[in-house]
């Protein structure tokens, strides 16, 4: 456990089943911001025995995780490690982080992420952790630079956030 302010007890642990209805909640408020997301609003509409299904499959793999982050007793954010089904590159996987936007800049993030990165080296199958980010999303970038991780491609305009604005997809990794 790590505390932000005198009044905020953050918890890092590992996501549960019944957890799904939590993470639904900060995933679709997160969406429905509409910022750094390639998913929008309108094409989101997973149910909470969908998110249980989507859980339930996450804890039975030994190459993914999912891990939570409560601010005293609420979940506020979530990092999920996903992996290939394909044996050449059963050694790599990407994660997906999302946290309530009042709980942003707090170091909550960066909690996560290291946890997923211990994880991840104690983990004798993972070898990379992959993640692509809007080139406009400059905090996250700073957030994953801190971490070790680099850039290794960039796809041009690979997200169209309107008729005329386009946003670059960079891709980073780190091994573990």
């Amino acid at each position: 456990m790590s505390t932000i302010n005198s009044n905020t007890k953050i918890y890092i642990r590992t996501g549960r089943l019944d957890d799904a209805e939590a993470v639904l909640a900060v995933q679709n408020s997160v969406i429905s911001e509409g910022e750094y997301l390639i998913t929008v609003t309108e094409e989101f509409n997973k149910t909470p025995a969908q998110q249980r299904e989507w859980i339930k499959k996450l804890i039975e793999n030994d190459r993914e995780t999912l891990i939570v982050a409560e601010a005293n007793g609420e979940l506020v954010g979530w990092i999920v490690f996903l992996c290939q089904n394909r044996l050449r590159l059963a050694h790599t996987g990407s994660f997906g982080m999302m946290i309530l936007k009042n709980y942003r800049g707090m170091g909550i993030g960066k909690m996560l992420l290291k946890a997923l990165l211990e994880w991840a080296e104690r983990n004798p199958l993972i070898e990379k952790v992959s993640l692509g980010v809007f080139s406009t999303n400059h905090r996250a970038i700073s957030l994953y630079k801190s971490m070790g991780f680099v850039e290794e491609g960039r796809k041009i305009k690979e997200i169209k956030l309107n008729e005329n604005e386009y946003v670059d997809d960079i891709l980073m990794y780190k091994w573990v």
